[in-house]
């Protein structure tokens, strides 16, 4: 089940006193989970949950409890469980009973037998919080999919789905340099575990979090292995088409009808194409913008429009297609509730959009698969295979550096960006220990460039009161494809190119082998227009907040460099 979850615990004080706040703090979240909202509050911890009903429609409302050997143990959960029906059988094996379907009682009773060691048996995406023993233990998914954002102060812990709940909790938003730093130098992409926020945090993919009252601790429980790859190419492709098979058969488990995003790329065709042999009649999705085709060029990225691999897809698997068209007025006027749903500067257009495209599907849907991730883990990004990128010295997906630090007047060039970029990066180099390129990319991928994607998906869609749901974002796919030659994975000259020889079969060939896009954005130059008058506008305001990082007296025109920094990603 999709959901919001929110927690306070504190062994010292008595935290009832904090009913009134802590509920309206969750009700910062219901749109995560619009379904059910319920609560558990003692002395000393209160638990919250926003329900978005997908799994045991009837059963599985939360907090859940469960009592074992006179421990009485408490659950608030965000996630899926993919394997959860054999995970329940091994469980009653052991001896457990089950009193609902839902896969939040099955995670529940894997802890209480297992402790923290039941992580890396889970095949899911999940975030959870459970309560016992006046104890809190807090989890996110070995690939970041769900979000799970804490603060610890004075002996209070707030554990939350979204920042906004901290916020209200705290009182006050605190922005110090090292959040500004994250900003305007990595932003939208955050240092694994950062905030912009100061004093609140991210619990990093692969890790978990104990807190007794007086001492916190956090570990890593998954990470990449290296190991020798035996396998011959033929078996390889065999490989790839079974764990990619696999991880999307896993995932449309559901009690509620399942949806499909398609662009007509590889990528969510290979998704829509592999539903499609277990759903009859498929809902599939797609986005476009008024008067793309009277306005669309090609550049190096974005090479041709998606609506004819579109309708190739439609009618060879016959789905049941919506195509969402956004006006240029409605992207803009998106703008800050997208913001709002990320809790910080984001992606532009690009999070709008997606929200806007979320808010068509959830009137039909609750449920929806995408093909996010693919590129991070198979190579789909140019720097994979350019040496000018990924020879730089920082993250290389990183373009017009020098250009973007330009823009900042001389107090925030103080800041030396630049080498906190640097610094971050060789930080993140260093906890993988290898100097093969590939698994250096791979990596970097995984624990950035991924989680700033997934950060959109996860804090749109909830925003629309969606589930989306990413099969390549698989630690099986991942393991393997981190230790396989990289003469595989880019087979025939061509990014992805392993990916493709797999599922060549299940495609039309000019999308097996169609070049990579990117998500699709407006070429209508009315969105530019409407844009620069808004920033026009901001810049006319001497107390507006650009002027703190900005510098207006710049050389060059500042509309257009913003304009050429944003055509350029």
């Amino acid at each position: 089940m999709m959901c919001g979850i929110l927690c306070l615990y504190n062994q010292q004080r008595n935290v009832l006193d904090d009913c009134g706040k802590f509920n309206k703090m969750l009700h910062l979240l219901d749109h995560r989970g619009p379904d059910d909202m319920r609560t558990y509050f003692d002395q000393h911890v209160l638990l919250g949950h926003c329900r978005l009903s997908i799994i045991d429609l009837k059963g599985g409302m939360q907090p859940l409890e469960y009592t074992y050997q006179d421990i009485t143990y408490r659950i608030i959960f965000n996630g899926e469980i993919y394997n959860m029906n054999e995970l329940k059988k091994h469980l009653i094996d052991l001896g457990f009973h089950f009193y609902s379907q839902s896969d939040s009682e099955v995670l529940l009773v894997s802890f209480i037998a297992y402790k923290e060691k039941c992580l890396n048996m889970l095949d899911g995406i999940f975030s959870f919080v459970i309560s016992y023993e006046n104890k809190i233990f807090a989890c996110r998914d070995h690939l970041g999919v769900k979000p799970l954002f804490y603060y610890l102060k004075d002996d209070d812990l707030v554990i939350s789905s979204e920042i906004k709940a901290i916020l209200m909790y705290i009182g006050k938003c605190v922005v110090d340099k090292t959040g500004i730093k994250e900003l305007l130098g990595l932003g939208p992409s955050l240092s694994p575990g950062s905030t912009l926020y100061k004093d609140i945090y991210s619990l990093r993919p692969a890790h978990y979090l104990w807190f007794d009252g007086e001492h916190l601790m956090i570990e890593r429980y998954w990470s990449l292995q290296k190991k020798a790859h035996l396998k011959s190419y033929e078996e390889t492709v065999q490989d790839v088409r079974f764990l990619v098979n696999k991880s999307i058969q896993r995932q449309l488990l559901s009690d509620v009808p399942l949806s499909t995003m398609l662009s007509g790329g590889l990528d969510s065709s290979i998704i829509t194409a592999i539903s499609s042999q277990y759903i009859q009649d498929l809902s599939t999705y797609s986005i476009t913008y008024e008067d793309q085709e009277k306005y669309f060029q090609s550049y190096d990225y974005q090479t041709t429009m998606d609506d004819e691999y579109i309708n190739e897809m439609i009618d060879r698997y016959q789905t049941n297609h919506h195509k969402v068209t956004l006006s240029q007025e409605d992207l803009v006027d998106s703008l800050k509730t997208a913001l709002i749903a990320r809790d910080m500067p984001g992606m532009a257009d690009v999070d709008s959009s997606f929200l806007l495209f979320s808010q068509q599907i959830s009137k039909n849907h609750k449920v929806c698969l995408s093909g996010e991730c693919a590129d991070e883990i198979f190579g789909g990004y140019p720097w994979f295979y350019k040496a000018e990128l990924y020879s730089q010295p920082y993250f290389p997906w990183m373009r017009d550096l020098d250009l973007k630090i330009d823009l900042f007047n001389e107090k925030v060039k103080k800041l030396n960006l630049k080498d906190y970029i640097i610094q971050r990066y060789h930080e993140s180099l260093d906890e993988i220990h290898t100097n093969d390129k590939k698994k250096q990319l791979i990596y970097l991928n995984t624990e950035w460039f991924m989680q700033t994607l997934l950060t959109r998906a996860d804090s749109q869609t909830m925003r629309s009161s969606i589930e989306v749901r990413v099969p390549f974002a698989s630690t099986k796919i991942l393991q393997y494809l981190y230790n396989m030659p990289v003469e595989y994975m880019f087979y025939g000259d061509e990014e992805k190119g392993i990916l493709r020889k797999a599922f060549e079969e299940f495609l039309p060939e000019d999308i097996a082998h169609r070049k990579k896009n990117p998500y699709p954005k407006t070429h209508s130059p009315i969105y530019a227009q409407i844009i620069s008058h808004k920033l026009k506008e901001s810049l006319s305001d001497s107390s507006n907040i650009l002027y703190s990082f900005f510098d207006k007296n710049s050389k060059y025109n500042v509309y257009k460099r913003f304009d050429k920094i944003r055509q350029n990603n």
